[in-house]
């Protein structure tokens, strides 16, 4: 009988991996055990740039996009033959983690609640047994990058010449997946995630006296309004056929326990998501319709903040066809999952797809805890899975 998901796969390269699976493990648990936020993993740059070094990659670049790491691996054939770029997010959330494994968190208020740890520690997997084969041509460059939980890291990595110093001709990245079983690959050729902006509120009335409501503009009355008003957005002006949602996710206004007392202002925050960019034209247009003229309506005054984050992640068909290719080479066909229905999360993987041809895949973990939960830990048993199908892509497009 297997005792790890790793003894239920024949192929070679998992078997390459497997035997250094006690070391990636501590490595996995001492990046949950030290989280950093985006911008701030200067500990975890450390850690992966010492392991690059010790797994002997030929060049370790540090400061990339701030916090980034890149490592450089030339393959054993010509070194004209192409370039391939493998990325992995290092940065953690700000969550309290609820989880009590012997490795959680020493940071009060962060966690590795999406399982960055694990995609970190499977491209430094990834990297030991490609400097140690070499069975490809042309060049690979592994992007460790900062800041995926909202900090556009991907796009400050670009911003700090990325593709110009490491000009990878297609791009891949992986993310673990809950929902699909341990090992289980999951894709499509096309959308994967959606796009995200962010939103501000604010609403200006005139504070006063509660038992003089006649002297008073009331914002909290007012934001009563434009709320149910945002919720009606998306079913009455988007087609059933397209993909959109607008979530509230902070309001605040007055002070708790003040008994009264009408505040002056009351600030709203929350998220746009949507697949095409008309989709989020409308979306932009009419929440700013439903902010002033709800706003209006109570005489107060709205004023809204709102930002472009993350374009959608959309997969390019041929490398998409690659990964389905070396997927069931790898984990067998039985465990590739195809025409996955597009998630409406977001992912800043997709400014490099703006930049480069390339394909996000779905690693299952078999968790029945979500992600972004409090007590998620990432299941360190796929770890030679999804560090055999990165270097199983490299291997794939770089042959001879």
């Amino acid at each position: 009988m297997s005792n790890t998901l790793a003894d239920q796969f024949s192929h070679p390269i998992i078997a390459a991996i497997a035997p250094f699976q006690a070391e990636y493990v501590a490595i996995r648990r001492d990046l949950h055990a030290h989280p950093e936020l985006g911008f701030e993993e200067v500990r975890t740059a450390n850690v992966v740039a010492d392991a690059l070094v010790r797994f002997g990659v030929d060049e370790v670049h540090r400061g990339v996009g701030r916090t980034g790491v890149v490592g450089v691996i030339r393959g054993s054939g010509p070194p004209g033959n192409g370039a391939v770029g493998l990325r992995a997010d290092m940065d953690a959330l700000p969550i309290q983690e609820e989880a009590q494994p012997p490795y959680r968190s020493t940071v009060p208020g962060k966690m590795h609640g999406c399982g960055h740890d694990g995609h970190t520690t499977m491209l430094l997997a990834a990297a030991r047994y490609l400097a140690q084969t070499r069975r490809f041509n042309g060049t690979v460059y592994l992007y460790f990058q900062p800041g995926e939980e909202g900090h556009a890291g991907a796009r400050a990595m670009i911003e700090d010449g990325l593709f110009e110093r490491f000009p990878a001709d297609a791009v891949y990245a992986l993310h673990n997946w809950p929902s699909l079983p341990a090992g289980a690959v999951g894709l499509n050729r096309g959308s994967m995630m959606a796009g995200i902006d962010r939103f501000s509120l604010r609403i200006f009335g005139r504070g006063g006296h509660g038992g003089h409501p006649q002297h008073t503009i009331d914002p909290i009355t007012a934001a009563a309004q434009i709320v149910m008003g945002i919720q009606s957005i998306v079913p009455r002006n988007l087609s059933p056929f397209d993909s959109g949602v607008i979530g509230l996710h902070h309001i605040e206004a007055g002070t708790k326990g003040a008994l009264s007392i009408v505040p002056d202002s009351l600030s709203i925050s929350g998220m746009v998501k949507w697949y095409r960019r008309e989709v989020q034209e409308v979306l932009e247009r009419r929440l700013r319709q439903v902010c002033e003229n709800g706003a209006a309506s109570f005489d107060a005054r709205a004023e809204l903040s709102y930002e472009a984050l993350y374009p959608p992640t959309v997969n390019s068909p041929d490398e998409a066809r690659l990964v389905e290719n070396v997927a069931r080479a790898i984990v067998g066909e039985e465990r590739v999952f195809l025409d996955l229905e597009p998630s409406m999360g977001s992912e800043d993987f997709s400014f490099m797809l703006l930049e480069r041809p390339g394909a996000y895949f779905r690693l299952g973990t078999g968790n029945p805890t979500p992600l972004h939960n409090p007590s998620y830990d990432f299941n360190d048993e796929i770890i030679p899975v999804g560090a055999a199908v990165f270097a199983g892509i490299v291997e794939e497009q770089l042959r001879g």
